[in-house]
C-alpha cells in the first residue's frame, strides 16, 4: 500500500500572543492533514482563531510551539527570507479585499508575481492571459482592476494566484465582499480547478460557503472541535 505524503501537516499547533503581562492562546493544540488535491474549508466565528491558523498556514506567522510542514518543508525553522521564498513557491494567496492594484489592468496584475520571479516578459504574458482565460475574463484583460465588477475582481485575483502553479491556494473570505449569485459563481471555479487537482484551503465564517468544499473544519476557541466531510457531499451519500 502506497503511504500518501500529506502537503499539509499540523501537529499539535499552539500559537500564544504575549502583550505586556498578558497572555492571548489564539490556537491551542491543534492537529490535522491536508492531502494534495483535496479542497477544505476552515470554519469559525469571529475570535475563533482561524484568522491566525489562515496566517500560519500562509507562512506569514510562524506558531509558538507545533509543527507545520508544508510540501516537505519545516516552517516554523525557516527565517524570513525562507518564509518568504517558500510563499512565492508553494502558496497562492486569494483574499477577500483582492489585493489588486487598482489603475493597472487584469493582464498587469496577474504578471506582478511573474515579475518577481524574474520570468521572462514574453512568457508572463503567455501565462496571464491563458489564467484569464480559465477564470471566464479574456474580455476583460486590458480593463483596470478598478472597472471591474468585485467577482471579476476576484476573478483576477484567482488567476493570479494560480499563475506561479503553486502546491496550495489559500483563500480567505473569498466571497465575503461579493454578492451571493457572485459567490456562487467564485466556488463554482474553485470546485473546477479543484477537480483539475488544485489544493484549496479556504477560510469562511459562512456555512453556505463552506458546504462547496469537500471537508469542512471547524475552529472554536483556538481549539479543533470538528473535521470532517463537506455538507453537500454528506448530502449526496444518503
Amino acid at each position: 500500500m502506497v503511504k500518501v505524503t500529506p502537503i499539509i501537516h499540523v501537529n499539535h499547533l499552539t500559537k500564544i500572543y504575549k502583550m505586556e503581562n498578558m497572555e492571548t492562546v489564539a490556537l491551542s493544540d491543534v492537529s490535522f492533514n491536508i492531502n494534495q488535491g483535496e479542497f477544505v474549508a476552515i470554519m469559525g466565528p469571529s475570535g475563533s482563531g482561524k484568522s491566525t491558523l489562515m496566517h500560519i498556514l500562509g507562512a506569514l506567522d510562524i506558531p509558538t510551539s507545533g509543527q507545520y510542514i508544508l510540501d516537505g518543508e519545516n516552517v516554523e525553522k525557516l527565517t524570513d527570507d525562507e518564509l518568504a521564498d517558500i510563499r512565492n513557491r508553494k502558496i497562492g494567496f486569494i483574499f477577500q479585499a483582492y489585493n489588486l492594484l487598482p489603475r493597472t489592468s487584469a493582464m498587469k496584475n496577474v504578471m506582478l508575481p511573474m515579475l518577481y520571479a524574474g520570468i521572462p516578459e514574453i512568457e508572463r504574458k503567455e501565462k496571464a492571459i491563458k489564467m484569464l482565460k480559465m477564470v471566464g475574463l479574456e474580455n476583460r484583460m486590458e480593463h483596470n482592476s478598478n472597472q471591474l465588477s468585485g467577482g471579476q475582481q476576484q476573478r483576477v485575483a484567482i488567476a493570479r494566484a494560480l499563475v506561479m502553479n503553486p502546491s496550495i491556494l489559500l483563500a480567505d473570505e473569498p466571497t465575503g465582499n461579493i454578492a451571493s449569485a457572485q459567490a456562487n459563481e467564485i466556488m463554482a471555479i474553485f470546485q473546477e480547478l479543484n477537480e483539475k487537482g488544485h489544493t484549496i484551503v479556504m477560510i469562511t465564517h459562512e456555512p453556505d460557503i463552506a458546504e462547496h468544499a469537500k471537508r469542512i473544519i471547524h475552529i472554536r476557541d483556538g481549539k479543533l472541535v470538528e473535521d470532517g466531510n463537506g455538507h453537500k457531499q454528506r448530502k449526496a451519500k444518503k
